[in-house]
């Protein structure tokens, strides 16, 4: 090989390296919740241990049912205010039951953005929401079938001149987006500051122990970032290429992949 092709060759995988290496920077600064459910603590250490509330966590997966669930509060990470809720999850029942398969609340206050099964239409995903103040139907929503699938899901929530500009993702192609444009002051950005979230899965959202909704699932993993991912980020993440792995368990994750 002459010397200019193994300069060149050289050159672009550095390229590589430094643009690898710069994702990897943004997507763990803003990396604020990871739940793998090989345990019941979160990758990030901003969150309490999962509390159970009978969900399981059962070969890697958190399984919730009707009337059994679970969440992590005790947050002490950064405010989130833009944000972005990602999870892979599996479907044992499709029946319409108003459940989330990731939540991010308010403890002490009605204040919550979800990604929602059927509330408002039939065997479809949603962003849900306080009052439906942050939700609106997707342009390109999917009515699943019974196929048992694991689907990854994303909602993001950007901030655009003080609204949200929601867009929803499944298995990385775009659902299309809406800008919460309603009018009046409770379509403004909302904050979640350490020591005032938590988050949920299988109940849409709770005021203590109580609260609607139910899910009837499998759920592999979990992810709340406090920004809003791009579309190329949410495809990337899609893919498998993790560009943070938790500190200690790479094991883990890559027995996870080699199962997908």
């Amino acid at each position: 090989m002459k010397v200019y092709n193994i300069c060149a060759l050289f050159i672009v995988l550095l390229m590589l390296t430094v643009s690898m290496s710069t994702f990897a920077v943004v997507q763990e600064k803003n990396l604020v919740g990871w739940w793998l459910f090989d345990e019941v603590t979160d990758e990030t250490g901003n969150w309490g241990d999962i509390a159970f509330q009978g969900g399981k966590i059962d070969g890697g997966q958190l399984v919730v049912e009707s009337g059994k669930w679970a969440h992590a509060l005790d947050y002490d990470g950064p405010d989130i205010t833009e944000l972005s809720l990602v999870t892979w999850v599996s479907l044992d029942s499709y029946a319409k039951t108003n459940g989330s398969a990731l939540t991010l609340d308010k403890v002490d206050a009605d204040q919550f953005c979800a990604i929602v099964w059927a509330e408002r239409k039939d065997r479809q995903w949603m962003s849900g929401s306080s009052h439906f103040r942050r939700t609106a139907d997707f342009p390109k929503a999917v009515t699943e079938k019974d196929t048992g699938e694991m689907l990854f899901l994303v909602i993001t929530y950007k901030d655009i001149g003080g609204r949200y500009e929601v867009t929803g993702y499944r298995n990385g192609e775009s659902l299309g987006g809406y800008e919460v444009n309603h009018g009046g002051a409770n379509m403004d950005l909302r904050t979640w500051p350490a020591g005032n979230a938590e988050a949920i899965w299988g109940r849409r959202h709770v005021n203590g122990l109580n609260g609607p909704g139910d899910l009837n699932a499998h759920i592999e993993e979990s992810r709340i970032y406090n920004i809003a991912l791009t579309e190329n980020e949410v495809q990337t993440i899609g893919k498998g290429d993790l560009p943070v792995e938790p500190r200690d368990k790479l094991a883990t994750r890559w027995a996870k992949m080699k199962r997908q």
